[in-house]
């Protein structure tokens, strides 16, 4: 009979202990019943602020959080434990439910801190700690906003969480005012000289600190809030945001009879087992001997202990790595081991380069020989390879490893770090594991070491020392497009650019081997397109493009195809909606519109695309390009047109980058969006280079993804003009279509690129490679040269010869397909296949 384990909470560690005592009870010893207080399962809330960029909930959701299918957990959302009965070993929930248990587990987490201020409990005051609290936020802006234009914020707390709170209304367009107690930002990671640099990187951002003072109350005037500091200051606003730190949850703990630390918290040993023996602690809401940890990497090495011991295994608490890294409105801030100096003894070595705006400080022991810890901020990029140093014989002099010249990577190698260096510090994997997983068990790509040690799964940011520890156990990372060609896609580029090579055969004659495969002749297809090389149909580039590029149109799975005219921006006229809803009458084709804001036109045979195609250039239309690796959509709001809140023209910017970017072939599709304010509603933020308008211009975001393994994307530059906007976006998808590989989304380009987003804004905005002309000039070509490639095919013979005399055609019915109506809509029935396989 399986034993029955109750987790009281459901938050990020939480669901890691599932996942931890799931993966390796593999004979089902343990039935799980969670019981969460939210109404949806485990989520992101590290990344919390980032749900202001989509406000969609699914954004922040980690993945098998929902336990489907999974007959040995039992997730009940909604309903918290409220009481605890040790004798019987039973927990009573809010709703009254009682479930028996073998073993409890508290990960009930932390509450938010809010001081004893008078007037805390007015409305439009706030917390931030859940999706609920952003929501309730927004909604309140909202309504200052309809009343008055611009609302004002203030944010009590300059700690991590306040700053993040502060960023949250930043991106709801406010400028907040940030109030912190301590005499800097966030005290406890950085010293007063990396403090007075965030502070004034911050300001810089339209953001108003207010440092060594408290507030003292917070009263109504009128329909307005005014916060009174202890110096003094009166903050006339519309809300006010109490993010001062957390404690933990220790009540059901505290209500059992449970021993509680002194500072708060379920005391635990280091089994995270509490004073009762049949109960664990983890997570923000433990006190492990003693001490409460507010980062989700120790918590989820709590989960890992636990569920060890669960299983029977003699497991304890490895000790917890509170370095940080993190990024703060565009500010790169670190901090690592005894940032501030407290070893006996241990001196400070500082770069502080106001110019360049970064600070560096490294802490060593008293003979300047061990690497003690350090502050990073403006500049972080030393973190990945000085961290895990702490503790270990520094390799050179310590101003050389943070000075401005032959600093960083160049100075400290991957080889000098110790093989007990803990590489990824979210899931405590050590560079001793890695090269293990490399040469031991033949990891040789990072997507193996990262399925084999789970290191670089959570936040990536060790992401591209798993590279570099590739490359120092000797495994060369090829970089051949495909057997045929030694050289990446980004090389084929260049060569093709440079020689001016027309045809596959002459290239793969002078630089590759063989005749080609389907790897490689589709590649060098789009390299031919984007370089503008003429119709890809035309003579031997016909031969190179896949099933959907040879006919101009998506092969669904019964053999049939889509047909997709370009709707740009997703602004039509009644005529033009008039003439599709014809064509799809005449032949039978199912309709739907996309998330792109356009219309499909499902079910045409091959022969029937020339025609159809020819009524829908004759009305003004042209290829959308949905079968191709191009540019597909520019999605839009309604923006200023209709909108209340719009800030900014939205589908008229959309339609001017459909219309300037269509037909630009690249390595994968691209997809775009355009919000006319911070409500975000045409989901840029998830597009390849979305747009979002501000009050101050537009704000341009690339690299993101909305596919299977989604991706937010990275803000490049911000309240820039329309001219600017589009020189910028010109730059970086030509330098995107120069660079990345074959098949590499912009969001996997973006996070393999050396340097990442720092590295491109050097370049497409800055122009540190002095290739920006060339790159617009490219653009430009493009632009001037395009063709619609329907319109090229229907007044081409030749071409329109391809479309005829195939199996699906008229005179040669394909027996095996049949149409029948549902939703009253033709769907497509395979003759032969049991109706279930057909849904």
């Amino acid at each position: 009979m399986s034993r029955t384990l109750v987790v009281a909470g459901h938050g990020m560690v939480a669901h890691r202990l599932v996942e931890a005592l799931r993966s390796d009870d593999v004979d089902g010893t343990w039935r799980i019943v969670v019981f969460g207080e939210e109404a949806r399962p485990a989520y992101d809330r590290v990344a919390l602020t980032s749900y202001v960029d989509t406000w969609e909930p699914a954004e922040l959701a980690l993945p098998g959080a929902g336990y489907e299918g999974d007959d040995h957990v039992e997730l009940v959302l909604g309903d918290p434990v409220a009481t605890i009965d040790r004798t019987a070993k039973r927990v009573t929930t809010a709703s009254g439910r009682t479930q028996s248990y073998d073993a409890l587990v508290l990960a009930t987490g932390s509450r938010p801190f809010v001081p004893p201020v008078r007037g805390r409990d007015l409305p439009g005051v706030f917390v931030y700690r859940t999706i609920e609290d952003l929501d309730a936020i927004r909604a309140a802006v909202d309504e200052a906003r309809a009343g008055r234009g611009r609302p004002a914020a203030a944010v009590v707390g300059g700690g991590l969480l306040g700053l993040e709170a502060a960023k949250a209304l930043r991106d709801m367009g406010l400028s907040p005012h940030v109030v912190e107690m301590a005499p800097r930002l966030m005290p406890l990671q950085v010293d007063d000289g990396g403090g007075a640099l965030l502070n004034r990187l911050v300001t810089d951002l339209d953001v108003t600190v207010h440092t060594g003072t408290s507030t003292e109350s917070i009263e109504r005037d009128g329909d307005r809030l005014q916060a009174k500091l202890g110096n003094g200051t009166e903050l006339d606003i519309d809300l006010l945001v109490f993010s001062a730190g957390v404690r933990p949850r220790d009540e059901l703990a505290r209500e059992a009879g449970l021993e509680v630390g002194e500072q708060g918290g379920v005391l635990t040993d280091a089994a995270c087992r509490t004073s009762d023996p049949d109960i664990f602690a983890i997570g923000e809401c433990a006190a492990l001997e003693g001490r409460v940890y507010g980062l989700v990497a120790p918590g989820y090495s709590m989960a890992e202990v636990t569920a060890a011991t669960l299983l029977g295994a003699s497991a304890s608490f490895p000790g917890a790595d509170t370095s940080t890294k993190l990024k703060l409105m565009g500010v790169d801030v670190a901090s690592f081991g005894d940032a501030h100096a407290a070893t006996e003894g241990a001196l400070e070595v500082v770069v502080n380069d106001a110019v360049a705006g970064s600070y560096k400080k490294l802490v060593v022991s008293d003979d300047a020989r061990t690497l003690l810890g350090g502050v990073l901020v403006g500049d972080a990029s030393e973190y990945t390879l000085l961290r895990p140093l702490v503790g270990s014989e520094l390799p050179g002099e310590p101003a050389a490893l943070i000075g401005p010249a032959g600093g960083g990577d160049s100075a400290v190698g991957v080889e000098a770090l110790p093989d007990d260096a803990q590489i990824c510090s979210c899931n405590a994997v050590t560079k001793g594991a890695i090269n293990s997983a490399i040469v031991e068990d033949g990891c040789d790509s990072v997507g193996a070491i990262k399925g084999c040690t789970r290191a670089g799964t959570s936040c990536g940011s060790c992401v591209p020392m798993l590279g570099k520890l590739l490359s120092a156990c000797g495994v060369e990372q090829s970089k051949a497009l495909c057997e045929h060609f030694p050289q990446s896609r980004a090389e084929l580029f260049e060569i093709v650019q440079a020689t001016r090579v027309t045809t596959f055969s002459e290239l793969i004659i002078k630089h590759g081997t063989g005749t080609g495969c389907a790897v490689c002749k589709p590649a060098v297809a789009s390299i031919l397109a984007s370089i503008g090389n003429g119709h890809v149909l035309a003579g031997e580039q016909a031969t190179l493009q896949d099933t959907n590029d040879r006919f101009l149109a998506n092969m669904q799975r019964n053999g049939t195809y889509s047909v997709v005219p370009r709707v740009p921006g997703g602004e039509i006229t009644p005529d033009k909606l008039i003439v599709l809803g014809e064509v799809a009458k005449e032949f039978g084709l199912y309709t739907k519109i996309t998330g792109g804001q356009r219309i499909d036109l499902f079910g045409a045979t091959v022969d029937q695309l020339p025609r159809i195609w020819r009524r829908l250039v004759d009305a003004g239309f042209e290829s959308g390009h949905a079968y191709g690796k191009a540019l597909r959509t520019v999605k839009s709001c309604v923006g200023t047109t209709w909108c209340r809140y719009g800030q900014q023209d939205s589908v008229g910017l959309a339609v001017e980058l459909e219309l300037r970017y269509r037909g630009l072939r690249s390595p994968h599709k691209l997809k775009s969006g355009v919000s006319g304010c911070q409500r975000e509603c045409a989901e840029a933020r998830s597009k390849d280079f979305g747009i979002i308008a501000t009050e101050h211009g537009w704000n341009l975001y690339v690299g993101g993804n909305g596919g299977a393994v989604p991706r937010h994307a990275d803000l490049l530059v911000s309240g820039v003009d329309t001219t600017e906007l589009i020189r910028i976006i010109d730059r970086f998808l030509m330098f995107y279509i120069r660079t990345a590989d074959r098949l590499q989304r912009t969001a996997a380009w973006l996070d393999e690129l050396e340097g990442g987003l720092d590295h491109l804004r050097a370049v497409v905005v800055d122009d540190s490679l002095g290739i920006c002309a060339e790159l617009e000039a490219a653009m430009a070509e493009h632009v001037a040269s395009y063709r619609d490639e329907w319109r090229g095919v229907l007044e081409d013979p030749e071409k329109l010869a391809r479309f005829t005399s195939f199996v699906n055609a008229p005179e040669t019915p394909d027996p095996t397909i049949s149409f029948r109506t549902e939703r009253e809509q033709p769907v497509p029935v395979m003759l032969g296949v049991p109706e279930v396989a057909n849904r």
